[in-house]
């Protein structure tokens, strides 16, 4: 600092700067319990001028000389002179002399260079100090208030409103700003210069009408004014800093608060809705008919295609929610969130693979059950077709059974009911078979727990209990007829031929009926064709039997000839055998008629399972292409990962198009559903043509999607990391670089040998000794919290980031919070309220626990513990 003895005054300027500098003394001299009048005559002698610097200083400086003569007072000057230059002042071409004659430019000149060294020098706003620091602290403070515009030092305060602002700024309860007129500025700095003097304890130094008269006001005289404004209200600015650094950090952690309320709230529904779900896929309940259970099938499949994919997307929107706020914690130097017990990511993970499993299991168990209801009701039909069979077999059999026709018969009519009889016990044995069947297929319908099980029983135990009935009256008669044989003789052997041939040849036709009409159920074209050729070998044996039909009419011909040559008179029906010619060839007829009917119901189900195998092949091409494309684009994804491919936002914007042309792909998987679905509503339940179900594919699909997601959050995170912690694209260029130089297998994670390989690489002393493992521990403790053993990309970038720049701490949290309490161990809710945005106050009135020290008083908050808690290092 230079003080120039050539400095000209403009009269108008001299006499601001004697009444401003005068003021000034005067306030600073008051403390010493004296006071000047004329700045040049009251400090000729020195010693009132030392007294100045004493007082502004806080130094003492040498004893003066109290002696009346010339040269005491040129020694007290000198002394004076000293004292200033001491402090970094040059003095250009200036003696005490002048100052003792009176000189009043050069006493002016000295009084503004102590008022610059110990006013105005020291201070410092921002980057800037003194003159441009004071201009800079007047700018800020004046920049809200309408008129004011302040430039600089001179024109600039002319109309006073600059003075009022800079007052209401700091104290409002003194200044009606918005009465002022710009029009009025004489009245505009009196009020100031009296609201100043009366309530700031800053005398007046200005005159009102001096300035408004003054083409260009003196720029000292505002600045030393000024400069007192600046001083009386620095406790406010650092308040104000103070009360800002805690608003910022406050500002995060009630960001970050409601994030973690989000995150719950959508961790809890998500559950909520797996727990209620779960139930109903693990429900078993049977239905009692296939359409029953078809109907369930729908409501799943509409579960599936309706209900879940939003669950779908909230899940991936919570894991990418939990990350981002993770990454703003750690970027705040904050602790890492811990939701709360049960709604982890994994927790959710957990119950989604459970869900996923009931899904599954829900599944196969409706196709099983849809298999099981069609065997079911197959067999119940073909139990109630050959349970009716049987009983219009049975009808009357009882009655016959029990007749005593023998006993007035002759003997030929006698051994006729042998043979009768015996006929009868050979369709009897035909008809075990049968009994069997019947009883075999009520076995396993109860097996297979068909609902209507006890008819079945019931009618199945009344077949057989008849049939032991049957068994014990044909021995009963059997044994009757054979006490009367030895007296019959004359049989017609003929008619008994006939009966012999007849019988099994009716139960073969019988059969052969029951066969045609019997219902089938197939899965595939190896089944319906051997179903065609057993029908084919069925009717390769019909000329055969035709033959046999022939030779048991040509029995029946050779008996009418028989007795037309002999002249016999037939008593009627053959006494062996009930079945006549004419119901031979009837049944036959009937055969013969089912034949084309059966043909044409197996070509029906070929060509049914012709159009099944089309489907199959249809629904196989589909789930082929869209395996592969869910496959490439999981790999392609991989790769993109780990490339470094233009910057983070030209990365993030490729992984967005690259997601909209995934989501482009969507059509085919609808349409590969409607192919599904058609599989499904024709029963068709394997497919040779393809290894893929579309469980399988659903999965990948799903898992595609969520795979881009997260890729892209991942961006997004780095794109956060890079700008809060001020990280330079090259910087994310080289750490990107360095982490996959020694990713070599791309799994995207490092495990801890390749990790520390890196670091060693970058430059860090992690070798393979006592001191390198003890950092290369302290290291991975940051990096892999978990124990792992690997360390993701992101945790890498983490961690380089924090080793280059620098975060709020508690400590500086605690040091504002110092300022604002005016450096008390304590805290009250008034200064809080009087310092903070109001809700921000009741944030940390609502949290601070009370202050339990010694010095505190009533209502006292401890800001200490709530400070480190917000960084982790304690509870609140």
């Amino acid at each position: 600092m230079t003080w120039d003895r050539d400095l000209l005054l403009d009269p108008a300027w001299e006499k601001q700067q004697r009444k401003t500098f005068t003021a000034w003394c005067n306030s600073h001299l008051r403390k010493a319990g004296t006071q000047i009048e004329n700045i040049e005559e009251d400090f000729r002698d020195g010693l009132k001028l030392m007294l100045l610097l004493e007082v502004i200083s806080g130094e003492r400086l040498p004893k003066p000389e109290r002696g009346k003569m010339r040269v005491h007072k040129i020694n007290n000057v000198n002394k004076a002179l000293d004292f200033i230059a001491s402090k970094g002042v040059k003095l250009v071409s200036i003696g005490a002399e002048e100052i003792v004659d009176g000189n009043a430019k050069m006493t002016l000149g000295m009084i503004w260079t102590i008022i610059l060294r110990f006013a105005i020098q020291d201070i410092s706003v921002e980057e800037t100090s003194a003159k441009e620091g004071l201009l800079l602290w007047c700018q800020r403070k004046t920049a809200p208030y309408k008129n004011v515009n302040v430039q600089n030092f001179h024109i600039s305060w002319k109309d006073g409103l600059a003075f009022n602002a800079l007052i209401h700024r700091h104290r409002p309860d003194l200044i009606d700003y918005d009465s002022l007129r710009k029009d009025d500025p004489v009245t505009n700095l009196n009020n100031a210069f009296e609201v100043a003097e009366k309530h700031l304890d800053i005398p007046k130094m200005l005159d009102a009408e001096d300035i408004v008269g003054t083409l260009r006001p003196d720029e000292k005289a505002i600045m030393t004014y000024v400069s007192c404004f600046y001083h009386a209200f620095s406790g406010a600015q650092k308040a104000e800093t103070a009360a800002n650094r805690i608003c910022k950090v406050l500002a995060v952690n009630q960001e970050n608060e409601l994030m973690m309320e989000d995150y719950e709230k959508l961790a809890s529904e998500l559950l909520e809705w797996i727990r209620r779900t779960i139930p109903w896929l693990e429900n078993r309940t049977q239905e009692k008919t296939v359409n029953d259970m078809q109907a369930k099938q729908e409501d799943f499949r509409d579960y599936r295609c309706v209900h879940k994919p939003p669950k779908v997307q909230e899940k991936c929107q919570l894991e990418i929610s939990f990350n981002t706020l993770q990454t703003k914690l750690r970027l705040s130097n904050r602790p890492a969130f811990m939701p709360s017990e049960g709604r982890m990511v994994s927790d959710i993970n957990g119950a989604w693979h459970t869900l996923e499993g009931a899904e599954k299991g829900y599944e196969e168990w409706i196709l099983s059950e849809i298999r099981r209801l069609e065997r079911l009701e197959h067999l119940a039909e073909k139990f109630h077709q050959k349970a009716a069979i049987h009983e219009s077999w049975t009808d009357g059999k009882e009655a016959m059974l029990t007749q005593k026709d023998y006993e007035t018969s002759t003997l030929s009519e006698v051994k006729a009911l042998l043979r009768k009889h015996e006929a009868f016990e050979s369709d009897l044995a035909a008809h075990q078979d049968r009994v069997e069947q019947i009883a075999a297929i009520a076995q396993e319908l109860n097996e297979l727990d068909y609902y209507d099980s006890a008819s079945v029983n019931a009618r199945c135990q009344k077949i057989c209990d008849q049939w032991d009935v049957l068994g014990a009256l044909t021995q009963s008669r059997k044994e009757s007829l054979e006490r009367t044989e030895k007296q019959l003789e004359s049989i017609d052997e003929l008619y008994l031929e006939y009966a012999k041939r007849a019988a099994p040849f009716n139960n073969w036709m019988e059969g052969a009926m029951e066969d045609l009409q019997d219902m089938f159920i197939v899965h595939n074209i190896e089944e319906i064709q051997g179903l065609i050729t057993a029908h084919e070998q069925f009717k390769s044996t019909l000329p055969e039997a035709n033959k046999e039909r022939e030779a048991i009419q040509a029995i029946q011909a050779e008996v009418q000839k028989i007795a037309q040559s002999n002249g016999i008179k037939l008593s009627g029906a053959n006494p062996y055998t009930t079945i006549t010619p004419e119901s031979i060839d009837s049944k036959w007829e009937k055969a013969m008629a089912m034949v084309p009917l059966r043909d044409t119901a197996l070509q029906d189900e070929l060509n049914k399972q012709n159009n099944n195998d089309t489907l199959r092949a249809k629904f196989a091409t589909q789930a082929n292409a869209v395996g592969a494309y869910i496959q490439a684009k999981m790999e392609e994804i991989g790769r993109i990962s780990i490339e470094m491919n233009g910057t983070l936002e030209d990365q993030l914007t490729n992984l967005k198009e690259y997601q909209k042309t995934i989501m482009s792909y969507m059509p085919e998987i609808n349409k590969l559903e409607g192919s599904h679905q058609l599989i499904q509503e024709a029963l068709i339940f394997d497919n040779q043509y393809t290894s893929y179900t579309m469980e399988h594919l659903r999965v990948g699909w799903e898992q595609l999607l969520t795979t881009i997601a997260r890729t892209i959050n991942e961006v997004e995170n780095q794109i956060l990391t890079r700008d809060a912690k001020g990280i330079s694209q090259e910087q994310l260029y080289e750490y990107r670089a360095s982490f996959n130089h020694f990713d070599k297998d791309h799994s995207g994670a490092l495990m801890a040998e390749e990790f520390k390989a890196c670091l060693i690489s970058l430059g860090y002393d992690v070798e393979n000794d006592k001191q390198g493992d003890t950092e290369f521990a302290r290291i991975m403790g940051i990096v892999d919290p978990n124990g792992s053993g690997a360390v993701t990309f992101q945790a890498f970038i983490d961690f380089m980031s924090r080793e280059t720049t620098d975060t709020d701490t508690a400590d500086q949290v605690i040091a504002s919070f110092k300022i604002l309490a005016a450096d008390k161990n304590y805290i009250t809710a008034e200064e809080l309220r009087r310092e903070l945005p109001p809700d921000q106050a009741e944030y940390c009135i609502a949290r601070m626990a009370p202050y339990t020290g010694p010095d505190g008083v009533p209502g006292a908050l401890d800001y200490m513990s709530f400070s480190t808690a917000l960084y982790g290092e304690s509870d609140l």
